[in-house]
């Protein structure tokens, strides 16, 4: 991976707009120009994913709270401290009328990351109230065509949310820390001609749910040095058949560790069911668990990608 220099970074990710100086400015979100006079000082962040990108940039002064996250999946210890003063508004995907019962003027989701295509809470459905929507970028693949999923999509968000609320110098300097981080990093990957082979089983047991060609996970097993089984698939998070998991004979498979199942239980059942017992990865224990805000996009999937390469170099 090549490290940007810190002008290409922002010249790349921001084509529209005021200078770094001062507001107005316009963001790409999605396929929408969104233009915002001033940062927004009554914001909501969904999922805990999205809230941990709003906390490594500071932001919580910013924030009346967060949706989306409850005792089911977790905050990182050392970012719960920015976020403890905050309410979570709503376990689940928040209603329209809880954002705006909190006076909320700037909503941070994604499509099937507290949106749903053609849902009561979207971009159109909130403009008429003062709420502006930044959309997730790893999302985007649910409303309009995009590139295949990479680690920029996730230093996009970073650079946007900078330049929304006002911090850009900061987000520039955490997204060339990631990206030199990961360069170093990638320099001591061996080289291999054929990359090991990776399944990523998030959930579900007569099918299992798991991470298509747009899903971050393929750019955090690429970036590890491996590819993803269902890279061919074309969306991001989705719903397969277990019959080409076991033609394409996986060498690792990725546990997305979130909800009621353990990820124990999910290693039991895989190693368990006797359709599976010729995968490689099967055969030889060839498991990774990441955390579902690892698997996800957000501040931690550069140690995601350094986890994920110890496992694939166990392969060769």
């Amino acid at each position: 991976m090549r490290l940007l220099p810190l002008l290409a970074v922002s010249a790349a990710l921001f084509a529209t707009g005021a200078t770094a100086s001062g507001f107005p400015v316009t963001v790409k979100s999605c396929n929408r120009d969104v233009t915002f006079e001033a940062a927004p000082t009554k914001a909501i962040s969904n999922d805990v994913n999205l809230t941990e990108m709003m906390l490594a940039l500071g932001l919580t002064d910013s924030m009346v709270g967060y949706t989306g996250i409850s005792g089911w999946k977790t905050l990182n210890e050392q970012l719960r401290e920015g976020v403890k003063e905050l309410p979570e508004l709503s376990s689940q995907y928040p209603t329209k009328e809880v954002l705006l019962g909190a006076d909320a003027d700037f909503y941070f989701a994604g499509w099937n990351y507290g949106m749903k295509v053609g849902g009561e809470v979207t971009p159109d459905t909130l403009s008429e109230f003062g709420i502006k929507v930044y959309e997730l970028t790893e999302s985007c693949i649910h409303i309009m065509e995009k590139a295949k999923a990479s680690m920029d999509d996730m230093y996009n968000d970073l650079l946007n949310l900078g330049r929304i609320f006002g911090v850009e110098e900061k987000a520039l300097t955490l997204v060339e820390g990631y990206r030199g981080e990961l360069a170093d990093f990638a320099a001591t990957l061996p080289s291999s001609d054929v990359p090991p082979k990776v399944f990523v089983y998030d959930s579900g047991e007569d099918k299992p749910f798991t991470a298509g060609r747009f899903a971050i996970p393929t750019a955090l097993i690429e970036a590890a040095g491996g590819t993803n089984i269902m890279d061919d698939v074309q969306t991001s998070w989705t719903e397969i058949g277990w019959e080409p998991v076991i033609e394409r004979n996986p060498d690792v498979v990725v546990i997305v560790n979130y909800g009621d199942v353990t990820a124990e239980q999910k290693i039991d059942f895989m190693k368990s069911n006797p359709a599976f017992k010729d995968i490689p990865a099967i055969k030889n224990d060839r498991f990774v668990v990441l955390e579902y805000v690892e698997a996800t996009p957000g501040p931690r999937n550069i140690e995601a990608i350094k986890r994920l390469a110890t496992a694939l170099r166990s392969v060769n």
